[in-house]
């Protein structure tokens, strides 16, 4: 396409802007929400409704002046930033709510022919279908579309701005008896019926919707950058101040049951306003009709070309454009047949609120956006134009707020509709990504800022709170499972994991390749399932180096890491070996050591879990006790219990006993009673043969063990638990505080 073909400036732009915002709903229903709220109750409908334009305005500004905004206007800006799938479920929408906009613009334009239809009334007794007006306006309006396009369109859209702004200056030098006896000033201005307010905000909300009409044509214009900020922001704010004056032009100068009474009052105020104002909101309804029927089949062309809809055939017809100047000729006949039927049904007031939502979405998506732009944006993101990040956040949140409160069935079934379509546009397209990276560059900005105030404030500290942030290191995997859902276990709820698949090997192409092939491979073994574990891959030629580089990998949470978990088979230890030797390197770097060794065995979780503690083994004794109850805090052990047993000589069991009831009655030992048993340690009885004897049954078995032991005693000290299932071994660096 060559560059003369888009020939618009800003003009178009703030015209088609303004002509929608000064449209119907300032003509007919301004009068009824001053009769209805007061002067204070509108003024606040205003700047509620501009704490969502005017952040859009911005956004759209900034987002224009950063590149340039192609054919579809807000649709190509909200589909380039969260990607085509949601730009398509978004522009669908918003096409939707454009080309029964212009339903609605045709059907107010009858009412400037009210005293037509009183006529007939009154003299034939007839009740004339205002169907006889707005069908051939209609006909007509999709005639002019098709057959001339927006070219025409522009031409006729400075015709009835004119006639619009003199409707306006006429009303603004009327006056009325009232307004020369009327005593209305600021400081007695009322504020009524406010349990009313959402209700007329719903009725007004339509006519703040204009300020991002001219944005649909940015296709056709020469500079879109420029043209977009200055006709959108321009617009908005005129539109703000001329909605302030009429208000308090309607409340000074006529009373509140005339208001309330008169849809048409503007014509009893204005000079010769029984022929200028049914003029101007003719011109008014009929540019907004213009404005949105030029608008709404660019987007769906856009939508088109983008191949949103499952047809090919259907893209291609949608995205045609005339020879010559690329007019979609087609996708305004779709636009002109959906505004149609809804002409033909005479009342939009049925869908008027579900209109606003699909508004409030496009403007909330846009706005946020913005937002997400100030946080995550490439380097490539550089506007012109910036806006704010909390003005942005402002417009999001208020957007989704205000759409509850105007009607929650119709704010549900707003996002419910949204999310069918989204569902229906990625079925046919799931190669295309659901969300930009726009989403998952913001994540990072705010997971990376966490981090670096988490870790200010942790250096802070001299004495910061223990929780588990676990790494646990395996070349298993694929082999058994237990080492996962132990890691899964402690990271439910309070604890943070990391999981490393061990890939043996010096780094190269090939091991690279199958790091990412085993580490996808992992990723979809564990999606069926409740995962709360950081899952990666780690290249080593030697165990050695693997845990030397693990235990120097940040925690994935900006938490330290503090615990390392090794992991072998209790019937086949080949690995056992490895995990002793490395055992004083681990040590060294103050973390604790769990060693899981996995039994064959399924683990029966009704049965619970065993802790064994000793009166000579007091570090790690609160370390297990504490694992214990985060391990049963995961819904795989919801009908398991704890039982602690504590294994004394006989002569310290009183002291023992003693020792132990206190911890229960103060609560630093969170546990019934019941659940502990004291159990004395016969001489020539070992403490091996005891645990086999009491917890062969156990879901898990906890028990502590001592770095100079596994030194001494290597892999004696793991072996002679036959009887048990799958045990955990723990050493703690420090004594873990119970409060």
């Amino acid at each position: 396409m060559s560059t003369d073909i888009k020939k618009f400036g800003t003009a178009p732009v703030f015209f088609t802007a303004i002509s929608t915002i000064l449209g119907a709903i300032l003509f007919l229903r301004f009068g009824f929400a001053v009769g209805t709220l007061g002067f204070w109750g509108v003024i606040l409908i205003i700047l509620l409704g501009h704490l969502v334009t005017i952040p859009t305005a911005l956004a759209i500004s900034e987002i224009a002046t950063n590149k340039r905004v192609e054919g579809g206007g807000e649709y190509f800006i909200i589909s380039r930033s969260f990607g085509l799938n949601i730009g398509a479920t978004i522009g669908i929408a918003l096409f939707f709510s454009q080309a029964i906009s212009v339903a609605f613009y045709v059907i107010a334009f009858t009412e400037a022919f009210e005293f037509l239809f009183n006529y007939i009334a009154e003299n034939f007794g007839f009740v004339l279908p205002r169907q006889a007006v707005s069908l051939p306006v209609m006909a007509g309006l999709a005639v002019l579309i098709i057959k001339k396009g927006a070219n025409l369109g522009v031409k006729a859209l400075y015709f009835v701005v004119a006639i619009l702004f003199i409707s306006l200056i006429m009303f603004f030098l009327g006056s009325t008896g009232h307004a020369d006896e009327s005593t209305f000033n600021l400081a007695k201005a009322e504020l009524r019926n406010p349990q009313d307010f959402f209700v007329v905000f719903a009725i007004i909300f339509p006519a703040f919707t204009g300020m991002t009409a001219g944005v649909g044509l940015s296709g056709d214009l020469r500079k879109p950058s420029v043209s977009i900020p200055l006709g959108t922001t321009l617009a908005t704010f005129s539109g703000m101040i001329i909605y302030f004056f009429v208000v308090y032009k309607l409340a000074k100068s006529v009373a509140v049951e005339d208001l309330l009474e008169h849809q048409l009052i503007m014509a009893r105020i204005a000079l010769g306003g029984v022929i200028v104002i049914p003029l101007g909101l003719a011109a008014s309804t009929i540019s907004s009709a213009l404005g949105s029927v030029m608008v709404a089949p660019r987007t769906l062309q856009a939508i088109a070309l983008d191949r949103a809809f499952p047809s090919k055939k259907i893209n291609y017809w949608l995205a045609k454009g005339r020879t010559g100047d690329n007019e979609p000729v087609n996708a305004s006949l779709v636009t002109s047949i959906i505004a149609f039927v809804f002409v033909a049904l005479g009342d939009v007031n049925a869908v008027a609120s579900i209109i606003s939502m699909f508004f409030m979405v496009t403007y909330g998506s846009l706005c946020l956006i913005s937002f997400l732009n100030h946080f995550g944006s490439s380097p490539s993101y550089r506007p012109s134009f910036k806006s704010r990040w909390y003005i942005s956040l402002t417009g999001f949140v208020v957007a989704v707020w205000v759409m509850f409160k105007i009607s929650t069935p119709y704010a549900l079934l707003s996002f419910g509709l949204i999310a069918a379509i989204y569902l229906y546009v990625d079925y046919y397209h799931k190669s295309r990504k659901g969300f930009a990276s726009i989403f998952a560059n913001a994540l990072f900005q705010l997971n990376r800022n966490l981090q670096v105030m988490i870790q200010k404030k942790q250096s802070k500290k001299e004495k910061r709170e223990w929780r588990p942030s676990a790494i646990c290191i395996s070349k298993d995997s694929f082999k058994r499972d237990k080492a996962f859902r132990l890691l899964n276990w402690i990271s439910y709820k309070y604890g943070f994991g990391t999981y490393l698949h061990h890939i043996v090997g010096y780094y190269s192409k090939s091991t690279n390749e199958q790091a990412q092939f085993e580490h996808k491979k992992l990723l979809e073994h564990v999606n069926n399932i409740e995962n709360h574990v950081y899952i990666d891959t780690l290249i080593s030629p030697s165990n050695t180096s693997a845990i030397a580089q693990a235990i120097q990998i940040p925690g994935i949470a900006g938490m330290e890491n503090n615990m390392v978990i090794f992991e072998y088979d209790k019937e086949n230890p080949k690995n056992l070996p490895e995990i002793i030797d490395n055992f004083a390197l681990v040590s060294s770097g103050d973390f604790d050591i769990c060693v899981l060794a996995s039994s064959n065995r399924e683990i029966p979780y009704k049965k619970g879990i065993h802790i064994w503690i000793n009166s000579l083994d007091t570090e790690n004794a609160n370390l297990m006790v504490l694992l214990g109850f985060i391990i049963s805090g995961h819904p795989d052990w919801k009908k398991g219990h704890i039982q602690i047993f504590n294994i004394c000589r006989p002569d310290d069991e009183d002291k023992t006993k003693k020792a132990m009831d206190e911890l229960v009655l103060s609560g630093r030992l969170p546990i019934s009673g019941k659940n502990i048993r004291l159990l004395v340690q016969e001489q020539n009885v070992s403490a091996k043969s005891i645990i086999n004897e009491h917890s062969a049954i156990a879901g898990l078995t906890l028990i502590g063990i001592r770095e100079e032991l596994v030194k001494k005693e290597k892999e004696k000290l793991f072996e002679g638990y036959h009887e048990l299932g799958t045990i955990l071994f723990v050493h703690s660096k420090d004594q873990k505080p119970i409060e």
